[in-house]
């Protein structure tokens, strides 16, 4: 049985050091139906040069995750946002590698960027699963293959996540960034990882939870919402709010605990200041719990006292 077409799609904003391993690991998977689409949000560096430069092979990515392979070049077709030429064949297989770089004419932040992507490859590939997947990341040789056997067990899946490793963790690279996640609109910031709630059984093999991290989310394109990833948030709380969605369509969220993603984390929000981090981490919350929360306005001093307590208790920690 052939299976079925999944659309990766990357989001590269400056940010080609970490696209470019992505990538090295993307192309070195065992699944054997994908497309990889990198939409670069106008990058002002020469991420497309370099992301060129790769695809040719003289640029020889070798990290502690992924060895060079040389299976270059890659089939690079480059193409402006709203610019599509007809009938690109965009897919990878075991014997030829192939690319579809979008130049997005703006920096338009993570939820109109893939969104970009998302409708270029359902109306141009008509894919049965869409990937997200985080530029910072590497992927296992197996993690797809793993998520996709889950998701074809049950009709009803319509988010699937990995597990989450962190890239280096003090020199450790199997101590666990993400399992999946709970919503808690009672609580800032609306939602925690489940690794805070004992009575999930993080051994099992699959863990049906609330929403998976949008750095690496495969979703069944059916359960898509017909707009999309919310672009009332530029940046974060767009995957909690699609799960939230998907789940009101009547489809399950998963992790599927051995399939495996390291992660370097925050490197897109590492490139802005903190206080501004920090303030954009704090307004874009408050807005996701003010969409899905009944009489927001009378719990929003709840939520303000938690804020300071979290901050105060952060400083106090660092004296």
């Amino acid at each position: 049985m052939e299976k079925p077409l999944v659309s990766i799609i990357l989001l590269n904003w400056n940010g080609y050091e970490d696209t470019l391993e992505a990538l090295e690991s993307l192309y070195n998977i065992n699944y054997p139906n994908y497309n990889v689409i990198v939409a670069d949000n106008n990058s002002t560096n020469d991420s497309i040069e370099k992301i060129k430069q790769y695809t040719q092979g003289k640029i020889k990515v070798e990290t502690k995750y992924t060895k060079y392979q040389n299976n270059k070049p890659i089939q690079l077709t480059i193409t402006n946002e709203g610019e599509y030429p007809e009938n690109i064949d965009n897919t990878t297989t075991p014997q030829e590698k192939k690319l579809l770089l979008i130049k997005n004419k703006k920096n338009y932040g993570f939820a109109k960027g893939n969104n970009i992507a998302i409708e270029y490859t359902i109306k141009h590939d008509n894919p049965e699963y869409i990937l997200l997947l985080n530029n910072d990341t590497i992927v296992d040789p197996d993690f797809l293959t793993k998520m996709i056997n889950v998701a074809l067990t049950d009709d009803k899946i319509g988010i699937i996540g990995p597990k989450f490793y962190y890239y280096d963790f003090e020199g450790n690279h199997e101590t666990i960034w993400c399992i999946g996640s709970v919503v808690d609109l009672e609580h800032f910031p609306g939602h925690h990882s489940i690794m805070e709630e004992p009575s999930y059984d993080l051994t099992q093999k699959v863990i049906e939870c609330d929403w998976v991290s949008g750095a690496g989310l495969l979703i069944k394109t059916e359960a898509m919402p017909s707009d999309y990833l919310s672009t009332e948030f530029f940046f974060g709380c767009e995957d909690v709010d699609l799960a939230i969605q998907v789940k009101q369509k009547g489809y399950k969220v998963i992790t599927v605990t051995d399939s495996i993603i390291w992660h370097k984390v925050g490197m897109s929000r590492h490139k802005s200041s903190t206080l501004k981090t920090e303030y954009n981490h704090i307004s874009t919350n408050l807005k996701f719990i003010k969409k899905h929360k009944k009489n927001y306005y009378l719990h929003l001093p709840k939520y303000l006292i938690q804020i300071t307590k979290l901050y105060l208790t952060a400083i106090i920690k660092k004296i």
